[in-house]
C-alpha cells in the first residue's frame, strides 16, 4: 500500500504546504530573516572564514545581475563545471536568482562529453572552474553555438568569450546601481513549475540523461526534510559531496530552507582534517567514505598492547549494548549508563573527536551501507542513517530519522512526508511525489517508459515492512540468475565482505548464467601497504603487495567468513586482486563513489573469465 509518512511520526505539514514557489525565494527570504546570521564557511588557505546571509546574498545578487546583463532569460540553462567549492555554491544561487536553471556537469567529465551536456541542455552560459575546464569547453566550442559567454573562477580571461567571475560581479554591481530592483523583479517571476535544474545522471551506463527538476522539487524537498526536524537552525553542516550530485544539491537547498551554516570543501583527502577543524553537527557522505573511516579507526583501535585492544572491545560492547537500545527506543538501564560513560571516557569519545566531536548524526546516501558498520559507528555515539532517493526524485525520497526508535539499520527509513511508496509485482519500488521529476529532458520516449499511471518505476528492487521502513535490496539490472537457477543480489553480498575486509576498497561479484560465483578485489593502498610492511613484505611496491601469494592468503580469510553468513548458491568460489584500484579519474566509479560495473566488466575481463577457467 502507498505510505505517506510512518503513523506514529509527527509532521508539521505546515512547513511542507505553506512552501514558498522558489529556491530563489527560499534564500531571499532566509537572508532577510537572519541577515548576520552564518551562512557560508570556506577555506582561504589554512584559514577558515564565515560569510553572513547578507553577504551571501549581496555575492549571489551580484553575480545574478551579471548573468542578466550577459541577456538570460526565464528557464535559460546555464551550466556549472567545477569541483565543490564556495564559488560553485555562489554560482548556484546567482543562476536560481537570475531565473535561470542549473545545468550539472561533474569536473571529471571528458571534453566531448562535457560538450554533450551543455548542448543537450541547451546551456547559454557556462560557469568553469580553472582553465582546464574551460579547455574542454574551448575544444568543443564549435558544437555549443547556444554558448554565449564562459565565466571561470579561477582560470584566464580572454576579454570575449571567457571572463572571469569578478568581472562577471562587476557587470552586475553596475546594473544593480541603477536597477536596485533588478534581482528581486526576475525572483518574483519565477513560479514554482519553472525548472530550476537539469540534473545529470552520472552514467553507470551509457549516456548521461539530464533529469529535469522544477523548483517546486527542491523546494518541497527542503520543506519535507526540515518538517521531520533531521536538522535544526542550530546545527552547522560540513558539505563536501559533489554538488553536481542531487544530494549537493539538496543539502544547499535544506541551509536555505532551515538556517544553519554550511563549511564547503570537496577536497576529500582533506576531510577528516577539515571536520577537526570545523566541528560540524551534520554531514552527509557516500557509504565509501564511512567504510574506508571505519576500516583506519578500527584497526588502530584492535592495534598494540593486549590490555589497550581489550579494553577498547569492552568499550565498543557497551557501546554496542546502549546503540542497540537506542534503534529500539528503549531506555538505557542506570548500570549500563554509568559503564557508558566509563567507555566514553576511555575509548568512544576519542573516535568521536576525529569528526571534530560534535557530530548528531550523519546521513549516508548515493549507494547501500553496512548496517553493520552503521552498528560500529553507533556504538561510538556516531549515527549515521541512510536515506535513499535518485536524480530523477530531487534525492530525499526517504530517509531514517535521528530519534531513537525511528530509525532501522539496514534500511532507508520512511518516506518523507507527502511521497508515496509502493512495490510492484516484481518487488520493484515505485514512488510517486512532489519531489519526482517532470521528466528526460529531450527524450520523451524515455520518460514514458519510466511512469506508470503516475507512478515513477526506481529501478531498483526493495521491501516496506510493517513499520513502514523501506529497504533496497539491490539495482534491478543487477540482480541476475545463476546457471542453476537461483537469483543473487550482488551488492548485498559486496557490502557484507567490504565490512569485513577493511583492506578492501571494491569487491564486485559475478555469476550471472554461471554454474558459481565469483568476484574481483580492489585493495585500498593506505590500508594494505602497511600491513605489508608488517608480513615480510617491506619494500614492495602495491602492484607486488596485492599481486603476492601472502595477499591471496590475507583475502581468502575474509572471503571464508562471508561465505560462512551466505546461501550455498551464493558462496564466492575464486576471485582474483585487481593489480590497482578503481578510481573517478580512471572512468570506473561516478563522481558520487558509485561502481561502475560494465566499465569494470569490460576493463577487467580477463581477470573476470580467469575465475571460470579450469
Amino acid at each position: 500500500m502507498p505510505l505517506l509518512s510512518a503513523k506514529d511520526e509527527k509532521v508539521d505539514w505546515a512547513v511542507i504546504d505553506n512552501r514558498m514557489e522558489s529556491v530563489a525565494h527560499v534564500f531571499r527570504d532566509r537572508a532577510a530573516r537572519t541577515p548576520d546570521g552564518a551562512g557560508f564557511q570556506h577555506f582561504r588557505g589554512d584559514e577558515l572564514q564565515t560569510l553572513t546571509w547578507r553577504q551571501v546574498k549581496e555575492r549571489a545578487y551580484d553575480l545574478a545581475a551579471g548573468l542578466i546583463v550577459l541577456g538570460v532569460q526565464h528557464e535559460d540553462r546555464v551550466a556549472v563545471a567545477s569541483t565543490t567549492r564556495l564559488e560553485w555554491a555562489l554560482a548556484d544561487l546567482a543562476i536560481m536568482c537570475s531565473g535561470t536553471a542549473t545545468s550539472t556537469v561533474y569536473p571529471t567529465t571528458i571534453a566531448s562529453e562535457v560538450a554533450f551536456i551543455i548542448a543537450d541542455s541547451g546551456s547559454r552560459v557556462v560557469f568553469a572552474e580553472d582553465d582546464t575546464q574551460v579547455a574542454k569547453v574551448r575544444e568543443q566550442r564549435d558544437q555549443l553555438p547556444d554558448v554565449i559567454k564562459v565565466v571561470t573562477f579561477d582560470g584566464t580571461s580572454d576579454g570575449d568569450w571567457v571572463i572571469t567571475l569578478d568581472e562577471l560581479a562587476e557587470l552586475g554591481r553596475a546594473a544593480l546601481a541603477e536597477d536596485p530592483d533588478l534581482v528581486d523583479r526576475r525572483i518574483d517571476g519565477i513560479s514554482r513549475d519553472h525548472m530550476a535544474t537539469l540534473i545529470y545522471t552520472s552514467g553507470t551506463t551509457g549516456r548521461p540523461k539530464g533529469a529535469i527538476l522544477t523548483h517546486d522539487c527542491i523546494v518541497y524537498e527542503g520543506a519535507a526534510v526540515d518538517a521531520v526536524q533531521l536538522v535544526t537552525q542550530d546545527d552547522l553542516q560540513y558539505l563536501w559531496l559533489p554538488l553536481s550530485h542531487v544530494m549537493g544539491k539538496l543539502l544547499l537547498a535544506l541551509s536555505f530552507q532551515v538556517g544553519f551554516p554550511t563549511c564547503i570543501d570537496g577536497r576529500i583527502d582533506k576531510i577528516v582534517e577539515n571536520m577537526e577543524i570545523v566541528k560540524p553537527t551534520f554531514m552527509g557522505a557516500a557509504p565509501r567514505i564511512f567504510e574506508k573511516a571505519y576500516a583506519r579507526i578500527n584497526t588502530v583501535l584492535m592495534e598494540g598492547s593486549p590490555q589497550k585492544v581489550k579494553i577498547a572491545t569492552w568499550a565498543l560492547g557497551v557501546g554496542r549494548r546502549v546503540a542497540e537500545l537506542k534503534e529500539r527506543g528503549e531506555p538505557i538501564p542506570v548500570p549500563l549508563r554509568l559503564q557508558h560513560r566509563v567507555a566514553d571516557r576511555l575509548v568512544l569519545s576519542k573516535v568521536r573527536a576525529r569528526f571534530g566531536g560534535r557530530i548528531k548524526s550523519m546521513v549516508s546516501g548515493s549507494a547501500k551501507l553496512d548496517p553493520e558498520i552503521a552498528r560500529w559507528f553507533a556504538s561510538c555515539g556516531l549515527l549515521i542513517i541512510e536515506g535513499y532517493g535518485l536524480s530523477e526524485t530531487s534525492s530525499a525520497s526517504s530517509v531514517n530519522r535521528p530519534t531513537p526508535g525511528s530509525y532501522t539499520f539496514g534500511t532507508v527509513g520512511w518516506p518523507v512526508p507527502g511521497t508515496q511508496f509502493k512495490t510492484g509485482e516484481d518487488g520493484e519500488i515505485l514512488m510517486k511525489g512532489p519531489g519526482v521529476m517532470r521528466g528526460y529532458h529531450n527524450a520523451p520516449e524515455l520518460t514514458e517508459q519510466v511512469f506508470t499511471d503516475g507512478w515513477f518505476h526506481t529501478g531498483d528492487i526493495g521491501e516496506i515492512d510493517e513499520r513502514g521502513f523501506v529497504r533496497i535490496t539491490d539495482r534491478k539490472k543487477d540482480v541476475f540468475k545463476t546457471s542453476a537457477g537461483k537469483y543473487v543480489a550482488p551488492s548485498q553480498i559486496e557490502i557484507q565482505f567490504k565490512g569485513l575486509c577493511p583492506y578492501a576498497s571494491q569487491f564486485i561479484v559475478y555469476g550471472s548464467e554461471r554454474n558459481y560465483v565469483t568476484a574481483l578485489v580492489a585493495l585500498d593502498e593506505a590500508m594494505i601497504m602497511p600491513w605489508a610492511e608488517e608480513h615480510g613484505l617491506a619494500g614492495r611496491t602495491y602492484a607486488e603487495v596485492v599481486a603476492s601469494p601472502e595477499a591471496e592468503q590475507l583475502i581468502q580469510g575474509y572471503v571464508d567468513r562471508l561465505n560462512s553468513g551466505l546461501n550455498r548458491w551464493e558462496t564466492v568460489k575464486r576471485f582474483s586482486i585487481l593489480p590497482r584500484d578503481l578510481t573517478v579519474e580512471d572512468g570506473e566509479l561516478t563522481p558520487s563513489l558509485k561502481l561502475k560495473r560494465k566499465v569494470v566488466s569490460e576493463r577487467f575481463a580477463e581477470q573476470v573469465e580467469s575465475n571460470y577457467s579450469t
